[in-house]
């Protein structure tokens, strides 16, 4: 997001607001103690907002200025780092550990560490984890991926609905609520699995809760995705309980990371307005 300009606490946008959202020109508006800011995506050119701003100040009839579609430039890394970080290191991460076969590198990603002795499991407590310093494992298990179906379904979902919170409202809030989504699912399916498991599955499941919620909670939708797409993942969800999604042929479903990344996406929205300066 590129701030456009600051104006007093004083100052009511909330017509000039109104006007950008009749024109599907996405925005925010933050405040501190002193002002308040109007930020807009990288790809909406400022200076045109800024003009629109002093037309409006000024009192002239908004109806006749001709607002410019904003061109939509080729995505590359600098525009969505986080979301090109979390898929490269999901491919990279799947492949070194051969989707599941290699476990001489799993054994380093899983949420704690594990042995295999001819077909029983022995794996530590996640206190372990803690007190030997191996917090990454409670990240990385979201990188290992167990067919090549699974890495594509999760990094679409990623790459769609990730990748624009990323874009509007910042890489912090996106990296923030990526972290506590995987925390919350992985420890939540480790407490009722154990530690074989993996995927982006409970993070797409926060970021899905988390743009529905959000825009739920507001005046006008931020992030504007059909309802209907939070409807479908609840009916996948709770397919996976029943057992079908895993007769039909899609493997191990990790269902309590799926409901634990849900629940974590829908409390991700009070938490990250309460943390960070967030549209209204």
């Amino acid at each position: 997001m590129i701030k456009v300009f600051d104006v007093p606490l004083s100052k009511d946008l909330s017509g000039f607001a109104e006007f950008l959202w009749q024109k599907e020109i996405p925005h925010r508006i933050t405040e501190d103690e002193t002002s308040q800011s109007l930020w807009v995506p990288a790809h909406i050119p400022t200076d045109q907002i800024q003009y629109i701003y002093e037309q409006w100040e000024q009192g002239e009839d908004l109806t006749t200025i001709r607002v410019r579609k904003p061109v939509h430039k080729r995505l590359s890394p600098s525009q969505s780092p986080m979301t090109f970080v979390l898929l490269i290191m999901s491919g990279i991460v799947t492949f070194l550990f051969g989707f599941g076969e290699n476990y001489s590198v799993m054994h380093w990603l899983t949420i704690t560490d594990f042995q295999l002795t001819g077909r029983s499991l022995i794996y530590t407590h996640l206190l372990e984890t803690v007190t030997s310093f191996e917090w990454w494992r409670f990240i990385t298990p979201i990188f290992m991926h167990f067919s090549l179906q699974h890495i594509v379904f999760n990094s679409l979902w990623i790459w769609v609905v990730g990748r624009k919170i990323e874009q509007i409202q910042g890489a912090k809030v996106y990296l923030w609520v990526v972290v506590w989504a995987a925390i919350t699912s992985n420890i939540g399916q480790f407490l009722i699995s154990g530690p074989m498991f993996g995927g982006l599955s409970g993070v797409v499941y926060a970021v899905l809760a988390y743009t529905w919620f959000w825009d739920k909670m507001s005046d006008r939708p931020l992030f504007g995705f059909p309802p209907a797409l939070m409807v479908f993942m609840v009916v996948w969800l709770a397919l996976g309980y029943t057992g079908l999604l895993e007769s039909l042929g899609f493997g191990s479903i990790a269902n309590t990371a799926h409901l634990a990344g849900l629940v974590a996406g829908l409390l991700a929205v009070p938490l990250v307005k309460a943390l960070f300066r967030v549209a209204k």
